[in-house]
């Protein structure tokens, strides 16, 4: 039995505002790569060779492994330490990311991404845990859980705009080199300024430590429920690129072994409870209202923010014609508004009803897909297209501060690491589902007005489609994404209206 802690010293503002930005700033660099990707794919795969059957992989191998590996790097974390996991994630990071910078053949790249990406599941459950442990709980937790979630989007954001000028310029892999480079002095610097928290403080030792972390973890469950969501990703990711891969036998038997799986996890967490074992998600959690309805609403929110994101700046370019970076120019106001989201959200999230906040943002949310999916390309871009920008950060970005102070309060301290990637895993879902369910919706649209019903080749999901079907589609992905902010706006309504005010601070 673990021994009682002293109460810990107060934490002087200084190393509050150190503790908050140092995983601010890794997050805010890992983005930043995934930005480099999006914008940059072109000029990177003529780079590296990158065969048209994996033109995609670069972005969807990183956010697989990163998705399958966090509920098993969010138990071992609470076992050995947050610590030491977010101290070794931020290494193997930065290692990672410059590997990727100098990669030379397209495979490389992909095994380098997937690499980078189980290194980001080492990182964001840690640093959950230290921010909840190291951090007085109140306003300044909560100014900690915004930062955390503002640096992810405002990463992604700033990777877009600077990547345009960086391919044209020092080359992509100078992005690479950058920000691997930083995070290698981050992890030096994460030395001294990262403090220990509770789950670092443990008698076992060596032998006795390791056996802890292969007894104490549900390593089944792990494995089912990152398995079920991370092949329901790759098929989702499979269909986006050619719809009538869906009729194959390999697509179908990996979609019915997803939901076997993810149908199979609720039974194997009843199983481990009534052994008296630790259930990696107990099924108990799912009968608190708020929780459950705070999962489900994470996963729209975030399906819902990035989907507008991707869909906006390919609109932009193939409807209206416009360049990348005069596209990347036109999604600015989106990150402008989400810094003063999520900065507001951490000072006055204690003071404002949960319910409403969620709810009001989301029906705001609702109008940017909705402005979208109705204003003629040939308006100016102030008409509509700018408010559309406006509004569609208010769901995602609030629901980030919101989401985690709930998600976290539902876990004692030393399962912190466990509740940050079970949010973290929700809201990687959210991306997958939200990205590939509206890009199937997309091809599914244009597939019908070209009268065929899907597209015939593979990696040709765009190709020798007119702008009129290409219009349509999008119009049809846009309705998808009014249509879920509506649902998550109602799940608010009946789902929290228990939540009260979050972010309190406790006495």
């Amino acid at each position: 039995m673990a021994p009682i802690l002293a109460e810990p010293k107060p934490t002087s503002l200084l190393r509050t505002v150190i503790i908050i930005f140092q995983p601010s700033f890794v997050n805010f660099l890992s983005s930043f790569t995934n930005g480099i990707i999006t914008v940059g794919l072109p000029a990177i795969a003529r780079s590296v060779s990158l065969p048209r059957a994996l033109y995609l992989w670069p972005s969807s191998v990183y956010g697989l492994t990163a998705g399958a590996m966090l509920l098993i790097a969010g138990s071992i974390a609470d076992i050995v330490g947050a610590r030491l996991v977010e101290l070794l994630g931020i290494f193997l990071l930065g290692c990672f990311t410059l590997a990727c910078g100098l990669a030379t053949t397209g495979i490389q790249l992909v095994v380098f991404r997937a690499l980078q990406g189980i290194a980001t599941a080492m990182h964001l459950p840690a640093s959950v845990a230290l921010v909840a442990n190291a951090v007085p709980q109140g306003r300044a937790r909560n100014i900690g859980f915004a930062c955390l979630g503002l640096s992810q989007p405002l990463g992604f954001s700033v990777g877009l705009v600077v990547s345009g000028v960086l391919v044209e310029t020092a080359g992509w892999r100078s992005g690479f080199y950058l920000s691997g480079g930083a995070m290698l002095v981050a992890s030096i610097i994460a030395i001294w300024s990262l403090p220990k928290v509770k789950s670092d403080e443990h008698p076992e030792k060596g032998i006795q430590l390791l056996r802890k972390v292969w007894t104490d973890i549900d390593w089944v469950g792990g494995v089912i429920a990152s398995g079920g969501l991370a092949i329901l990703a790759y098929v989702l990711a499979i269909l986006s690129a050619d719809l009538s891969t869906i009729s194959t036998p390999t697509t179908a038997s990996l979609l019915a072994l997803s939901i076997a799986l993810l149908i199979a996890f609720p039974f194997w967490m009843s199983y481990r409870t009534r052994n008296g074992k630790p259930a990696l998600v107990p099924n108990v959690l799912w009968k608190n209202i708020p929780f459950a309805s705070t999962c489900i609403m994470v996963v729209i929110s975030y399906g819902v923010m990035n989907s507008m994101e991707l869909f906006s700046s390919l609109y932009f370019q193939e409807v209206q014609e416009r360049s990348a970076l005069s596209a990347s120019l036109n999604l600015l106001p989106n990150l402008m508004v989400g810094v003063v989201l999520n900065l507001s959200m951490g000072l006055f999230v204690d003071r404002l009803p949960a319910r409403w906040l969620v709810v009001v943002s989301s029906f705001i949310c609702a109008l940017a897909p909705l402005f979208m999916a109705v204003v003629d390309p040939n308006w100016s871009y102030w008409y509509m297209e700018f408010w559309a920008q406006i509004f569609a950060p208010f769901s995602g970005d609030i629901m980030f501060t919101v989401g985690l102070i709930i998600v976290s309060e539902n876990f004692p301290e030393k399962t912190q690491a466990l509740a940050g990637a079970i949010f973290n895993t929700v809201s990687q879902f959210g991306m997958s589902l939200g990205i590939g369910l509206c890009q199937v919706v997309a091809l599914g649209v244009m597939g019908s007005a070209k009268g065929g019903g899907g597209h015939g080749g593979e990696g040709d999901a765009f190709e020798n489609v007119s702008k009129g079907d290409t219009l349509r589609g999008y119009r049809a992905s846009f309705w998808t994404m009014f249509a879920a902010m509506m649902a998550c706006g109602a799940i608010a309504v009946f789902g929290l209206r228990k939540a009260g005010n979050v972010g309190l601070k406790r006495e």
